[in-house]
């Protein structure tokens, strides 16, 4: 639950109730992000992010491991968009590495670098699948790192000219492009538990880096108006509902810290204009600095919003946590499945911000896969996709407008300070060899896929019998 009393317009719908189809228009697609699957990371003028500096110090990565090869994707990417190709979806969600094209972060374009994206861009355009790009997936040149980072309110004026350079340059070639993903990542796992690059541990320097995050999407998104690209644009949020683990006071109090913290922080200030004040009265925020036309800034109109759910958040005060019962039980990363709360979440986030076009930016599971004579059973994994794509169909019957659905990810990858660990992918990634191996969930993907168009190509057909 998030706290929110249900419209009388929106209502949460069982499941079961639901029967109908994606809209013919629907965006089938599959996510990958730079860092975790290019490799490459020296090569045709790339320069650091933090992300290499932190996976090479001892002891952050639970591996031992890094990006310096991972999928290779910068050598393979035309098979690779084969491989998506194949699968019948009809879009490719990916993320820029900054420090490939600038890698200072500010002053000069690296041309080898725009050059890798723009071979990318023609081989999804010649297979027909739209390109969907992500600015900013968690790697910051380290330069820029160097002088303060996203601490250093100039970090946000240096993503800006960034993001105005992309567009100019691509604007017109991709369907969509992305500020942020998942700024609430950066903050807390980057700032404030560092458990994530660059591995600060200061929740309250956590909060200020949340408000430049906030600040730089806004003056990118004013840059790149300013060019006329094509693209819609907008912003990728992970975002969960949270759920009290007793009826205790304390237990719902930590709740709607939660969702206020996690959620409204940046929904607030996207489309209110201002955070929430549950969320102000935290003695993390005290210290928070805020200009005086900041909110003006980042209150800009978005064409989309781009959600990435995967579970709830189950709030317990205890020492240690109470758990959830976990009915559909655990994945790999040990993360529930709780497929409702995709319907709970955007029922509420719609009934409190009437929301613009919705994508379902990551949606996916980390299955302990293995590659037995040529084949990867993961049934989990295509229970897991089946039960939040019967979520979202409820979601849609409410008249909500969700625009597309991509499933994380198309491959196994660097799964950051989990290194290789942990496998997310439709596509198994044997990293000795880089062979890829469809899962039995890639096959499923395909085939769900191409049922959800059969369907509409028949409707027209039988309207037109009924005719006669």
């Amino acid at each position: 639950m998030s706290f929110h009393s249900q419209p009388a317009e929106l209502t949460l719908m069982h499941n079961d109730d639901i029967d109908i189809h994606f809209p013919p228009s629907f965006t089938w697609g599959v996510a990958t992000s730079a860092y975790q699957i290019e490799g490459a990371a020296a090569v045709d003028g790339r320069a650091p992010s933090i992300w290499d500096t932190f996976s090479h110090e001892p002891g952050k990565i639970i591996d031992g491991s890094n990006g310096d090869v991972a999928c290779d994707h910068y050598h393979r990417y035309a098979e690779d968009v084969e491989l998506i190709a194949s699968l019948g979806v009809g879009a490719y969600r990916f993320s820029m590495s900054w420090s490939r094209v600038q890698p200072s972060g500010s002053g000069a374009w690296n041309e080898a670098g725009f050059d890798f994206y723009s071979r990318l861009l023609d081989a999804l355009a010649a297979k027909g699948l739209a390109a969907h790009l992500t600015l900013y997936h968690w790697d910051l040149p380290q330069a820029l790192q160097d002088e303060g980072g996203w601490l250093n309110r100039a970090t946000c004026y240096h993503f800006a000219a960034y993001a105005a350079e992309v567009a100019r340059r691509f604007g017109h070639r991709v369907a969509t492009i992305a500020t942020h993903n998942e700024p609430w990542c950066t903050a807390v796992l980057g700032h404030a538990t560092g458990q994530f690059a660059p591995g600060i541990a200061d929740p309250v320097a956590a909060v200020q880096v949340s408000h430049h995050l906030l600040l730089s999407h806004g003056l990118a998104m004013q840059a790149m108006r300013s060019v006329k690209p094509s693209a819609q644009l907008g912003i990728v949020l992970n975002q969960w509902t949270a759920t009290p683990a007793t009826d205790s006071a304390q237990d719902r109090d930590l709740a709607e810290m939660e969702y206020a913290r996690s959620v409204q922080w940046y929904m607030d200030a996207i489309f209110k204009g201002r955070y929430p004040a549950l969320a102000l009265k935290h003695p993390d925020t005290q210290t928070l600095a805020i200009f005086e036309n900041d909110f003006n800034d980042i209150k800009q109109p978005i064409d989309f919003l781009g959600v990435n759910y995967y579970t709830r958040a189950f709030v317990s005060g205890e020492t240690p946590p109470r758990k959830p019962e976990a009915k559909l039980g655990l994945n790999d990363m040990g993360w529930e499945t709780y497929p409702q709360g995709l319907t709970e979440l955007l029922v509420g986030l719609h009934r409190e911000y009437r929301l613009p076009p919705v994508y379902i930016t990551e949606n996916g599971m980390a299955v302990a896969d293995r590659l037995e004579q040529g084949r990867v059973h993961d049934a989990p994994r295509i229970e897991y996709v089946r039960l939040h794509l019967d979520a979202l169909r409820a979601v849609i019957a409410q008249g909500i407008d969700v625009r597309g659905y991509f499933y994380w990810s198309l491959m196994d990858n660097f799964e950051w300070n989990s290194g290789y660990a942990k496998r997310f992918g439709l596509l198994y990634v044997d990293y000795a060899t880089q062979q890829r191996t469809f899962k039995d969930s890639a096959l499923w993907y395909r085939d769900l896929i191409a049922s959800e168009r059969a369907a509409h190509a028949e409707a027209p057909a039988m309207a037109l019998a009924g005719e006669g």
